[in-house]
């Protein structure tokens, strides 16, 4: 007799499946950011920007203090130039003067500037100028400005005039007065061919006050 053949499988022995038949998916990157790691990168941020800062200290200051502060600096005084000539020459013969006055005027008016020049009659501060005094009719009349180019202009414009400067700290103080009453005779005859200028054409230059008196 044949003795039956026998097959002893070990326990570790099977079936090992084939790669080939093994599906696998590739795995994804997440999208999603951890939850924390915004938290930690705003909280370094604080961190760095909070330590650069220096520190800052509360302190009480007396009311007496609040008021020590150092004064402002004063306005320095004002130079103004002029040049002066007797009344009747600058207000009743000189030919050209109100049409160069009326002139700038309505320069300034377009421009909208303010006006810098005025005419003042029997002006206080000729006192300062006794050279000047002697050399002058009375009554006077200047032509103020704070502008020096155009007020040398006006020198050699009107040549028989005399020209100086002086520093006041206000306007009121440049253009202060001595009240007086203009007259001038009309001549008998008028000889030029353009009409002759009307009394008080220069009113409108004269300093605010100084109108009121003469209205």
């Amino acid at each position: 007799m044949v003795a039956p053949a026998t097959l002893t499988l070990g326990p570790c022995a099977g079936f090992a499946p084939s790669r080939g038949n093994v599906l696998s998916f590739p795995r994804r990157r997440s999208l999603l950011r951890p939850l924390n790691s915004h938290h930690k990168t705003r909280n370094l941020h604080e961190k760095l920007c909070f330590s650069s800062l220096p520190a800052v200290r509360a302190v009480a200051v007396d009311s007496d203090q609040l008021g020590s502060s150092e004064p402002a600096q004063e306005e320095k005084p004002r130079r103004y130039h002029f040049v002066v000539a007797n009344a009747k020459f600058m207000l009743d013969e000189e030919e050209h003067f109100k049409e160069l006055l009326y002139e700038r005027r309505r320069n300034f008016e377009e421009r909208n500037r303010e006006q810098d020049f005025w005419l003042v009659v029997e002006p206080k501060f000729l006192d300062r100028f006794p050279g000047i005094v002697k050399r002058l009719n009375r009554p006077a009349v200047a032509l103020v400005s704070t502008d020096g180019p155009w007020m040398t202009f006006m020198k050699l414009r009107l040549d028989r005039v005399l020209a100086e400067s002086f520093e006041a700290d206000a306007l009121e103080e440049a253009l202060a007065y001595n009240p007086i009453d203009l007259e001038f005779e009309r001549p008998e005859k008028w000889t030029a061919p353009y009409p002759k200028y009307e009394f008080g054409w220069w009113e409108p230059f004269l300093p605010p006050s100084s109108c009121k008196s003469m209205s």
